[in-house]
């Protein structure tokens, strides 16, 4: 599990790229750099990172389903995800 620090700051920067968005492609738009090296650094989108919804972890994140692949295999096999069996063969 994720420090609640951590999940903190990483909610922190999703709303600040959420709030300079409009403000950003604007810039970028324009070829203003000066400007946009004036905007703060957690407000550009590459600085966010995939992260677990429910334990936060970074690493072996599944897109499709917005978590870990830990978390995941536990759902699983608890039946606790629609549509998704253990494979056998």
């Amino acid at each position: 599990m994720a420090r609640e620090a951590i999940k903190a700051r990483e909610r922190k920067r999703e709303r600040l790229v959420a709030k300079y968005a409009a403000k950003r492609a604007e810039l970028k738009a324009a070829g203003d750099f000066e400007g946009l090296d004036k905007l703060p650094r957690n407000s550009s989108k590459v600085r966010l990172h995939n992260r677990c919804k429910l334990t936060g972890r970074p690493k072996g994140y599944m897109r499709k389903f917005g978590i870990s692949r830990v978390t995941f295999r536990e759902m699983a096999s608890a039946g606790k995800i629609p549509g998704v069996t253990k494979s056998s063969w």
